[in-house]
């Protein structure tokens, strides 16, 4: 990576009207950590940012970077994008669309890995992860992914990417790759800013509160389903791995898992952490963690009869097709520009 390219300054000019770009893997079902660190955020901004327009995806290309079943692959493209609308999206405020249905991400994909190079690559902390737990048959998808994630977010000229803690490298990436084209060619794509969530841009896990809330967790313990039965979501906040102390104080370093559910708690409520310490100060684990239940609970029992409601209805397609058809409109303007500075293809 070249530092230099860091430090250029971004010269595209910025339309009145900024944009917002982000994708969600449907490798799955969502993850509580996913509504509080991403779908949450979204909702909320929809509503904050009147001058920004939302590009929303769900991001089947990268799935396929890993082997997946096709059966089971349709049936988590329609789930993740119906829980979307369940959380609260708003398809009048937001373009909700599927990536492969927009070709132009792979075309400015590949552009994009010819703009990038081998050590940025191989560089990406995921990648090297990933590279570790899957040693057989490893796919070139793997190495140049955030070519295409890149990609994801230059097509739209989004200002605005929210972002956890474990993404800032693929943005510092999509930052210079922008700047790297724009200083070969000419200005043609505004170099993006991340959007860092106050409060639980990254929650962890309820078993191990070290590493990050993933549902590809061997332990079902660990994680929180959207979808789970409601029963056995208030289980898993009292099972939740705290400390031996007994004190509800908010120390990532001391205190890992009572700072997880503090963090919960308070992303899910009007409640600063500090509100929530002083709420509890003379109470213990068990209460707190009862309570937390039923705010988890009362946050995800209205998501699934929402979800519920829309999953099998045609309306969900409309609004996928709608979000696909503006996606393709502004996407293929941004492609043509593109091709043009590069000198591809009879574009004059």
């Amino acid at each position: 990576m070249n530092k230099t390219e860091i430090k250029v300054t971004e010269t595209v000019k910025k339309p009145e009207k900024k944009t917002l770009v982000s994708g969600i893997q449907p490798t799955g079902r969502l993850t509580l950590g996913n509504y509080i660190g991403a779908l949450r955020q979204f909702v909320l901004l929809q509503d904050e940012l009147e001058d920004t327009e939302f590009f929303i995806f769900i991001a089947d290309l990268h799935a396929i970077t890993t082997p997946q079943d096709r059966v089971e692959l349709k049936k988590n493209i329609r789930s993740v994008a119906a829980l979307y609308i369940a959380c609260g999206l708003d398809p009048d405020r937001v373009n909700l669309f599927i990536q492969s249905e927009v070709m132009e991400h792979t075309m400015l994909g590949y552009i994009m890995e010819s703009t990038a190079y081998v050590g940025e690559m191989e560089r990406m902390t995921q990648y090297k992860d990933k590279k570790a737990k899957q040693t057989d048959g490893i796919r070139t998808s793997l190495l140049t992914y955030p070519a295409l994630m890149a990609a994801d977010i230059l097509l739209y000229d989004a200002h605005i990417v929210p972002i956890g803690d474990d993404q800032k490298q693929h943005l510092e990436l999509t930052r210079n790759l922008a700047i790297r084209f724009n200083n070969a060619y000419g200005d043609t794509f505004v170099v993006p800013e991340g959007f860092y969530p106050k409060t639980g841009a990254r929650i962890k896990s309820l078993t191990e509160p070290e590493k990050k809330m993933s549902k590809s967790d061997e332990n079902p313990k660990s994680y929180i389903m959207l979808l789970d039965d409601l029963g056995m979501i208030r289980n898993k906040i009292k099972s939740a791995v705290t400390d031996s102390d007994g004190t509800i104080k908010f120390d990532l370093k001391k205190k890992p898992g009572i700072s997880n559910l503090l963090t919960i708690y308070a992303s899910l409520t009007d409640l600063s952490i500090k509100e929530i310490e002083k709420k509890y100060e003379a109470s213990n684990y068990q209460t707190f963690k009862a309570d937390l239940a039923e705010v988890v609970v009362d946050a995800i029992r209205p998501i699934q009869k929402r979800y519920f409601d829309i999953i099998n209805d045609t309306k969900l397609d409309d609004i996928l097709s709608q979000g696909a058809e503006r996606a393709r409109l502004i996407a293929s303007r941004k492609m043509q520009k593109v091709m043009k500075k590069i000198g591809l293809g009879r574009i004059r």
